[in-house]
């Protein structure tokens, strides 16, 4: 029996860095959304775990003992004793350490995957805390539904319906290590701000895409300085991609190097790509839909 998932990019709208706790984790304030690009994962159901890799950025997902997959997967047999396993196909199409979960989305796939073969719900603790235990992008992946994302990524809110967001995703083709990017941001651990409530409530009455960007753009990402200084080339996307007609909002998701362009409309952003890919051929550039 084969049973497979979609696992789509994770776009942070928005991504304010509200300081360091005395543990040393960084305290976040995001909303995340997802996009209709994706990997595909399968599940071949079996005794024995294992991971196959391919695609086009099949090299990006490193190796396989490092893979979130199995770690998740792991993570769920150690939980839940006499799990159901297999071998998993995993078909890689987004970029690797650029910011928009690749590797965290897979590992939500994989969850899904097994507690839909051993009758689990997403929300049996065992599903939850194995996703909290393979990485702090994995729970908001888990059911892949736009929310608010807190603290170091285990608290979460109900659900956000938004408008779909036409977009384009543009990595320029270089990694940017989520720790390299924390590092540079240089917070001292013990201080923490309030959270932004405000803008929350705001966005959740935005009926309409075009209300939707300005309360986004009214956010911003606390990552995309010290990121650009990291790897300048992503201010260059971030440049390009404004400068695309019809443009209302470029902006890094995560801790980057993926830059998202938002749009009022998908012929708008289906342009936008093709008048870029001609000039950055070796960049990643897709048009998608946000929400």
């Amino acid at each position: 029996m084969r049973l497979s998932e979609h696992a789509r990019a994770k776009v942070n709208l928005t991504l304010a860095v509200t300081g360091r706790r005395a543990d040393g984790y960084h305290v976040l304030d995001s909303l995340v959304a997802f996009a209709d690009v994706a990997d595909s994962l399968s599940l071949e159901l079996g005794p024995d775990l294992s991971l196959e890799v391919s695609g086009p950025r099949a090299e990006g997902a490193g190796a396989l003992a490092d893979n979130l997959v199995l770690k998740a997967a792991n993570a769920l047999a150690s939980r839940f004793p006499g799990l159901i396993l297999g071998h998993f196909h995993l078909m890689k199409a987004l970029p690797a350490a650029a910011g928009i979960g690749g590797g965290s989305s897979d590992a939500a796939a994989a969850l899904r995957l097994l507690a839909r073969a051993n009758k689990l719900a997403l929300t049996h603790d065992a599903v939850v805390e194995s996703a909290r235990a393979t990485g702090s992008d994995v729970p908001v992946c888990l059911e892949a539904r736009s929310r608010w994302m807190r603290g170091a990524g285990e608290m979460l809110s109900e659900p956000v319906t938004l408008p779909p967001l036409p977009a384009l995703l543009v990595n320029p083709g270089v990694a940017t290590p989520t720790a390299e990017v924390f590092r540079a941001l240089a917070l001292e651990p013990g201080s923490v701000a309030p959270y932004d409530e405000m803008l929350p409530r705001r966005i959740g009455l935005a009926g309409k895409a075009a209300s939707l960007i300005d309360l986004i753009a009214s956010g911003r990402n606390d990552l995309q300085p010290p990121a650009i200084a990291l790897r300048p080339v992503i201010g260059e996307a971030i440049e390009a991609v404004g400068q695309q007609p019809g443009c209302r909002l470029a902006r890094m998701s995560g801790s980057g190097a993926t830059v998202f362009g938002l749009f009022d409309t998908r012929e708008a952003a289906r342009m936008a790509a093709e008048a870029l890919r001609p000039f950055k051929p070796g960049w990643w550039i897709v048009e998608t839909s946000i929400g």
